[in-house]
C-alpha cells in the first residue's frame, strides 16, 4: 500500500527539501516507486534541488484546481527510472490550496506510486498544515538548536491533532531527523546533544546527517546528495536513515569530533 509521507520542520532553512530529495532517491535506487511533491508555493525550491526547474510546465496548484491533469505536471527524474516530481507553483499562495482539491491530488498519487513524499513548507500555517493533512508518516527534521528543536515540538503536536488519521484516532507515525550535526560544537556545548534533543521531543531517532559542504554542493548542481557523492557521510547517513524508514534494523552511526596531527601531538604531550 502506498505511504504518504511528510517531511516537515518549524524552523525555516533546516534541510527539509534536501531531505525530501535524498530519501526520495534513496528509496527510488531500492526499486520503489516515488513521487517528491512540493508544498511550498511561492517558493518553489525542490525542483532546483532535483535539477528540473527548466522542465516545470504545470504545476501542484494546476492540477489542484483542474488546469491540468497529474500525468501533465509530473516531471520523471531522468537519473533514476522510479522517481519524479510534482512542482509548486511560484506564482500562486499558500490559500489556492484547498483541502478537497489537495486531498483528490494526495488519493491519485497513491494509486500510482509506492511512497507520496511531500516536501513542506516551515511554519504552522496554511501551506505546512495542508502538506501534513493527509500523511500516514511524518520526517521532523531539525537543528541541533533550541529554537528549531521548540518548534518541531509544536510540529509534534499538529501531526497529533490536525491531520486526517488524528481526526480518526488514528497514529501518525513520527520520526526525528537531525541536520547539520557538527560534534566539536556539541562538545563545547554550542549546540544541543543528541540526548538533549531526544529527551525534549521524546520521538524515535530516525538519523542524524553531519555539517559537511555535500549538502551545499549538491543543491548547487540540482543532484539529490545521495546520488551527487555516495560515498561521502551526508549520503551514508541518508541512505541509512532510508532502510530505518523501512523498517530496517541499522545501527545508528553518532558523528565523533576528528582529531589531526597536532591535536594528537598536543595531547600526548601534555600527558
Amino acid at each position: 500500500m502506498a505511504k504518504v509521507l511528510v517531511v516537515t520542520s518549524g524552523k525555516g532553512g533546516v534541510g527539509k527539501t534536501t531531505t525530501t530529495a535524498a530519501l526520495g532517491a534513496a528509496l527510488a535506487q531500492r526499486g520503489d516507486k516515488v513521487v517528491v511533491v512540493d508544498f511550498d508555493v511561492g517558493l518553489r525550491n525542490l525542483d532546483l534541488v532535483m535539477g528540473a526547474e527548466r522542465r516545470v510546465v504545470f504545476d501542484l496548484i494546476n492540477v489542484v484546481q483542474g488546469v491540468a491533469k497529474l500525468p501533465q505536471a509530473l516531471i520523471k527524474d531522468k537519473r533514476l527510472e522510479n522517481l519524479w516530481l510534482l512542482p509548486a507553483s511560484q506564482t500562486r499562495d499558500k490559500d489556492a490550496l484547498t483541502e478537497e482539491g489537495v486531498g483528490k491530488v494526495i488519493d491519485e498519487l497513491r494509486a500510482r506510486f509506492d511512497w507520496v513524499i511531500c516536501d513542506s513548507p516551515a511554519g504552522i500555517e496554511r501551506g505546512a498544515s495542508m502538506a501534513m493533512r493527509f500523511a500516514d508518516e511524518a520526517v521532523i527534521v531539525t537543528n541541533p538548536e533550541v529554537s528549531s528543536v521548540r518548534d518541531s515540538d509544536r510540529i509534534i503536536g499538529m501531526l497529533d491533532s490536525k491531520t486526517v488519521r488524528a481526526e480518526k484516532g488514528e497514529r501518525v507515525e513520527k520520526h526525528i531527523l537531525i541536520t547539520r550535526y557538527d560534534p566539536s560544537r556539541a562538545a563545547r556545548g554550542e549546540m544541543l546533544t543528541i540526548d538533549d534533543i531526544l529527551e525534549i521531543l521524546a520521538t524515535p531517532l530516525l538519523g542524524i546527517i553531519p555539517e559537511s559542504q555535500d549538502v551545499l554542493r549538491a543543491s548547487n548542481v540540482g543532484t539529490p546528495v545521495t546520488l551527487s557523492n555516495a560515498d561521502g557521510a551526508p549520503a551514508r547517513a541518508y541512505t541509512d536513515a532510508t532502510r530505518r524508514l523501512c523498517g530496517e534494523t541499522v545501527a545508528m552511526h553518532v558523528p565523533t569530533e576528528r582529531k589531526g596531527f597536532m591535536d594528537r601531538l598536543l595531547r600526548r604531550r601534555a600527558a
